[in-house]
């Protein structure tokens, strides 16, 4: 007996979706009116079939017709393809891709179009010439020719011949230069827009970059610019030959057999609806190769970064087995891409190749009931074929073309990131900063995160050299951050010398300041190269100067090749502390007034600390210095010092005597990193200790 709430299952395996019984209905009604309009159209063809044909037959009616239903099809393809990955008010005013893309290249652009038109031109000549050379040798002459003053089997024979081989030569002149001006276009416009948009990427907010994965980023750079510039490079010629094969088709079959020119003319608005029809099936498929192919290569890209974390933390399994899976993914769609684009260009070698067994078979029954001249039909044998050989193209560029469009919508929406008021702001020289700085009720929070700091107030003497500690989260690293404006205060004011920073000219703020981070960046370059960044002129004097302040003198020295060692991409081939060093004397080679140490000593040892320490006493002599640390020693001889707690609250203020004696939270930290006191029983001071800085861990666990 079933229980009682069998009943109101839903989910079981009879029991019926909620509208699957309408889509059936509806499935039901969307195709009913199409099988009877098809069986109509097929009815009306049988009947009507002699009155039919005797329309079609009238050149000039079935050429409009046809114009007129390929312009319909051609606009409103183009149009959904203008508007294809953007807001239909954003797509309103703005230019066609294929405009955007050519941008100011429109001269090239016409000399290649040109080229390539002229190209196919000679090839379909070449083509129209060839069964007129079978049929004068198979009658043994022709009368047209012969009207014109061409007599002889002979003589005809090399007129035609040579006007074959003329046109063979052309077709692979006018070819090559066609093949070399796309692909000059193409890398042309390839350098422009990576050139662009690599500019704007460099110009952009960091706080919007931030929101960026980079891998995404470089494929953009990478991947999706050169898909435009392949698109330019091949598919683009294509749609110009295509072009160039419609315009000598039309007037040849107006001309010479305008009582067949229907077979010819019949296929080429099916086959250009057919292709955009493929083009708008085709757009969801691709987006989801993209985005499996993008997933896939930044999981690969972050592993490759990851490899001594994976690596030690024995994970190489797991990881290969992710990234099978997304391979696997990525696999089912670009199959199922591959899918979709393998049906187009079949259905359109079907409608060329019916074209061209439609003119064989009307033109010869013209030709033997008399009404069509042998030499009129025997140019016009394969210029159907050639022409719909080259608009069955049309399904390969269409799907080449969706995915430039697509790739252009993504570098596109890279150029839509903020940028910086690189250019607003009032001018600072950087030998007239003092270095005064000053939070004043400043509230800021990170995307979906608490905020960092609640409104926080503290001032920051110049010329001299203030600490932040506190628990991480504090708030420490975000007053850096919010003075080099990487980010803006919600509210609240940064000042620098009782200036408001935002409206300080951004690149003159940043030279005074000197910014070292915990974990610095350096560039795939010699020691040299890296330690002069930022100050490209100074000299090897000035630059081995600075690195002796620094502490790094030492171990360059000891290097083979000395400040020429290339130190490996990120500075792979340099310990944590080296390459903190090589940091520290490319801030003291470009001698700002104003010093940040972001945990800058955090990774080198007790003695070589005390070198920098020394070094930067001297250095930082009449210079504002702040220096962010959890190990408290690296604050010791700070002239002041500011310590924060959760909301960047400022707990505590003043000199390391006073905050020593002074009985609080300054007073336990050092005593528990210096060893003098043990850990609290406490669950929570345990765990306010712990959160107050990974670096002292070692020292802290000594003490207990």
């Amino acid at each position: 007996m079933p229980g009682p709430t069998s009943a109101a299952q839903p989910d079981g395996p009879t029991a019926r979706q909620p509208g699957a019984e309408s889509r059936r209905t509806g499935g039901s009604g969307r195709w009913l009116p199409r099988i009877l309009g098809a069986s109509g159209a097929v009815a009306a063809a049988i009947v009507g079939g002699p009155f039919l044909l005797k329309l079609l037959s009238r050149p000039l009616l079935t050429l409009g017709l046809t114009t007129v239903a390929t312009a319909g099809v051609v606009r409103r393809g183009w149009r959904k393809s203008d508007s294809a990955g953007q807001p239909s008010d954003e797509a309103a005013g703005r230019r066609h891709p294929l405009r955007r893309i050519i941008g100011p290249h429109k001269r090239k652009f016409a000399l290649a179009a040109l080229l390539s038109g002229l190209s196919q031109l000679a090839e379909m000549a070449l083509f129209a010439l060839s069964p007129s050379i079978v049929l004068l040798v198979a009658k043994g002459g022709s009368s047209t020719l012969a009207r014109y003053g061409v007599s002889g089997v002979t003589g005809q024979l090399s007129l035609l011949v040579g006007a074959a081989g003329t046109a063979c030569l052309a077709m692979a002149a006018f070819g090559y230069g066609a093949s070399v001006v796309w692909r000059q276009l193409a890398q042309t416009i390839e350098d422009d827009w990576r050139t662009r948009t690599y500019e704007h990427i460099q110009q952009v907010a960091p706080s919007e970059l931030e929101k960026e994965r980079i891998s995404k980023v470089n494929s953009v750079l990478s991947e999706d610019i050169n898909q435009i510039s392949t698109f330019v490079a091949s598919n683009m010629n294509d749609v110009v030959q295509m072009g160039a094969s419609l315009a000598l088709l039309i007037p040849a079959f107006l001309l010479l057999a305008p009582q067949i020119a229907w077979i010819a003319f019949a296929p080429i608005p099916i086959v250009a609806w057919l292709s955009f029809r493929f083009h708008e099936r085709a757009v969801a498929v691709h987006a989801a190769t993209d985005e499996r192919r993008a997933e896939l290569s930044s999981r690969i890209t972050e592993n490759l970064h990851a490899h001594t974390t994976i690596k030690s933390t024995v994970t190489e399994q797991h990881e290969i087995a992710r990234i099978t899976e997304l391979n696997r993914k990525c696999s089912e769609a670009n199959r199922a891409s591959g899918r979709s684009s393998a049906i187009p260009p079949q259905i359109l070698r079907l409608a060329g190749g019916s074209a061209l067994v439609g003119t064989v078979l009307l033109g010869g029954r013209a030709v033997l009931a008399g009404t069509l001249p042998t030499a009129a039909f025997g140019p016009l044998i394969e210029m159907p074929g050639i022409a719909m050989l080259k608009l069955s193209r049309l399904g390969s560029t269409t799907d080449q073309y969706q995915r430039t469009v697509t790739a252009l919508g993504r570098v596109e929406r890279l150029h839509r990131l903020p940028l910086e008021p690189v250019a607003e702001g009032r001018p600072m020289a950087s030998q007239q900063v003092k270095g005064e700085i000053e939070l004043r009720n400043v509230n800021f929070a990170y995307p979906g995160r608490p905020p960092a700091l609640r409104d926080t107030s503290l001032v920051i003497p110049p010329g001299r050299t203030t600490g932040l500690v506190g628990a991480s989260g504090a708030g420490k690293t975000t007053v850096a951050k919010l003075l080099m404006r990487f980010h803006h205060p919600d509210r609240g004011r940064v000042l620098l010398d009782g200036v408001d920073v935002r409206t300080l000219a951004l690149p003159d703020l940043r030279r005074a300041i000197g910014y070292v981070t915990q974990e610095p960046f350096l560039f795939d370059a010699t020691i040299a190269e890296n330690i002069r960044y930022g100050a490209f002129d100074a000299t090897d004097q000035e630059l081995v100067a600075a690195a002796r302040t620094a502490g790094a003198d030492a171990f360059v020295d000891s290097l083979p090749d000395g400040y020429d060692t290339r130190v490996g991409e990120r500075g792979a081939a340099l310990s944590g502390g080296q390459k903190q060093r090589i940091a520290l004397a490319r801030t003291i080679l470009r001698d700002p007034p104003v010093i940040i140490l972001d945990e800058a000593t955090s990774a080198v040892d007790n003695e070589t600390e005390a070198i920098i320490q020394r070094a930067l006493q001297v250095f930082g002599t009449d210079r504002t210095m702040v220096v962010i640390a959890h190990r408290l020693s690296t604050v010791q001889k700070a002239d002041q010092i500011y310590v924060m707690g959760p909301g960047g609250l400022v707990a505590e203020q003043g000199t390391h005597e006073e905050l020593v004696t002074r009985g609080g939270t300054y007073t336990t930290l050092w005593q528990l990193q210096a060893g003098t006191r043990h850990l609290p029983d406490d669950k929570t001071a345990r765990t306010f200790v712990i959160r107050s800085g990974g670096s002292g861990f070692q020292d802290l666990k000594k003490g207990c």
